[in-house]
């Protein structure tokens, strides 16, 4: 079946089928950049949000842990990491308030920072001003007696409801990126084989209809004009190639009707020598017809498209001559058209190349970020393992602390018995000591009355009177003594009474020690709670962050891919410039192949 179609038709359908497959192909990968695109940029702001609001949840724990390391040490040093958390606070919550557009998070946001807010107020800022007023046993007593009050459970709780819906985001973020690289990657590879497939059809088509019977044509005119007559054109065809073939049907029919008249003319008179030159004009005239035509379809051939017959042919012949450059002329234009197409093609190419090694680098830089974070976490999560592991030991010195003052307090009740059997052994010596001067009161009387006796008895009584004297006198000394001892003894009495009270008073503040020792306990109990529950928080803060950056890497890997596809698209569209480039055209997109592959090598 004949196609009813003229050459510049079937051209132009040819290469608007190329134009168009190559549109399609280019139309669905800039809306897979567009989707990796959206998805990336709504990642990131993802990942922003939830990176802050672990931020607010850090610094919220940040502030409880140095509030009740200042109430247990009472170290100023406390306060201004606890302050820096505040402002850090203040600061990321005003940031993320201006982000967010969601309003069920703009809500858990503020239930956040309204529970902060009075946490300060009615523990941290207040409890640190009875600190500094001296009142720190007080401050610990309030702590104890609040209970679950203290908590700042309040205030994470919402972040914590930020962060598992921002999770969720990025996870959805991430799968919606994968597939459209993965799409991208599809059409690219199903697009370029379909464009190369429909141009290899398209080129193999209009060979075997426009340039094959070209060359026939121009072997057939070449024999035509070299005297050979028996010639096959197709003279069926309906576009210019047909007008052709039929134009050069009529050379032959003429040149067998020259052959025969010429042999007609052998035969002649000589007389008719006008009519013979007549005659030889006329076949002047068609050779030179002939010879023109084989210098244009050589030209054609050979893809020199400028080339035009511009000196006009005999009147019967004219038509011939219009027809020939009617058909170069369109075949010009719509390989012109290829050309231009082919700019935009490779253009488009390269736009999107560019766009996909901007996206590359932009993933990368993000990976980057994400595994510093990574690190920064994975240190943080240390440095609290860190202080939950020193709280564990300060509780396991105090529990000691607390036993040594437990044993002392024993050790003083015992001294205080010891003092109480020595005080009550002194009363039993003063009561000793009050007999002794009693007996020496009676030994005295009875030596003064045995002296009064001697005095009566005269010279015989002197020996008793010196006995008497000597009795009297030992009673005195024995007096002085027992005096003495008394007075000792009294003395003692007091200072072991004085031992007894002090001993006494140490004994309370051994048991004022070991409440306090037991209230400071408590203290760091909840202090090693609490950092043990941050350490665990952070360890899965930690592996977020690492399957978020694993994520991160894995789509940087498709974004390479996808810009090796476009840079091959680039290369094939630069290939078929090249094939273009063969033809020599009259407008300036004759130069094809050197501009396009100039361009490729700057892409590339």
């Amino acid at each position: 079946m004949k196609l009813a179609m003229n050459i510049p038709k079937k051209l132009s359908l040819s290469f608007v089928m190329i134009c168009v497959s190559a549109a399609i192909m280019m139309v669905v990968f800039l809306i897979t950049i567009l989707m990796i695109r959206a998805s990336t940029e709504s990642n990131n702001h993802s990942q922003a949000i939830h990176a802050d609001a672990l931020s607010l949840e850090t610094a919220i724990l940040r502030q409880n842990s140095q509030l009740r390391g200042f109430l247990v040490t009472g170290d100023e040093t406390y306060l201004k990491s606890y302050y820096e958390g505040r402002d850090e606070y203040d600061r990321v919550s005003a940031n993320l308030k201006a982000t967010l557009t969601d309003p069920k998070m703009l809500k858990d946001i503020e239930e956040s920072r309204v529970a902060t807010v009075a946490w300060r107020r009615d523990w941290g800022d207040r409890m640190i001003q009875v600190v500094k007023s001296g009142r720190r046993d007080e401050a610990q007593q309030m702590v104890r007696d609040a209970g679950p009050k203290v908590l700042v459970s309040a205030a994470v709780l919402p972040l914590r409801d930020v962060r598992k819906v921002e999770s969720k985001n990025i996870a959805e973020n991430g799968a919606r990126q994968q597939t459209a690289i993965i799409t991208a990657i599809a059409a690219l590879v199903i697009g370029g084989i379909a464009l190369i497939a429909v141009a290899m059809a398209l080129s193999r088509m209009l060979s075997r209809s426009i340039a094959q019977p070209i060359t026939v044509l121009t072997h057939a005119m070449t024999q035509l004009a070299t005297g050979d007559n028996n010639i096959a054109v197709d003279a069926d065809r309906a576009d210019e190639l047909g007008d052709m073939a039929r134009a050069v049907l009529v050379f032959r029919d003429a040149a067998l009707a020259k052959a025969e008249a010429d042999r007609a003319k052998e035969a002649a008179d000589r007389a008719k020598e006008e009519a013979d030159l007549a005659k030889a004009g006329a076949e002047a005239a068609q050779r030179r017809v002939v010879e023109t035509l084989d210098t244009a379809l050589a030209a054609l051939a050979s893809g020199d498209l400028t080339h035009a017959i511009t000196t006009p042919f005999e009147p019967e012949y004219e038509r011939l001559r219009q027809s020939c450059n009617s058909a170069v002329e369109g075949l010009e234009r719509s390989i012109s058209g290829v050309a231009q197409s082919a700019k935009s093609v490779h253009l488009g190419a390269a736009e999107i190349y560019s766009a996909s090694e901007d996206l590359s680098r932009r993933t990368e830089q993000q990976a980057s970020r994400l595994q510093d974070t990574s690190t920064a976490t994975k240190q943080v999560t240390v440095m609290v393992g860190e202080t939950a592991q020193r709280a564990a030991d300060a509780r396991t010195a105090i529990e000691i602390a607390n036993g040594n003052a437990v044993e002392g307090g024993a050790i003083v009740n015992e001294a205080i018995a010891a003092m109480d059997a020595i005080q009550t052994s002194s009363e039993e010596i003063s009561q000793i000591i009050n007999l002794i001067d009693s007996i020496t009161f009676q030994t005295n009387l009875l030596a003064l009355n045995a002296g009064v006796e001697a005095a009566r008895a005269g010279d015989a009584g002197k020996g008793f009177a010196v006995v008497a004297s000597e009795v009297r006198a030992l009673a005195q000394r024995s007096a002085d003594a027992a005096r003495d001892i008394k007075t000792l003894i009294n003395t003692s009495s007091e200072q072991v009474g004085s031992g007894v009270g002090r001993v006494g008073d140490t004994g309370q503040m051994l048991t004022q020690i070991g409440a306090k020792i037991d209230d400071t306990n408590a203290l760091i109990n909840e202090i090693a709670q609490s950092t043990e529950t941050q350490a665990d928080n952070l360890k899965q803060v930690s592996t977020a962050v690492a399957s978020m950056e694993n994520m991160t890497q894995q789509n940087a890997a498709m974004v390479k891919e996808a810009t090796a596809a476009a840079r091959n698209l680039a290369a094939e569209a630069d290939e078929l410039a090249t094939l273009v480039a063969r033809f020599r055209l009259r407008s300036a997109g004759g130069d094809v192949g050197g501009s396009h592959g100039a361009r490729l090598s700057r892409v590339a």
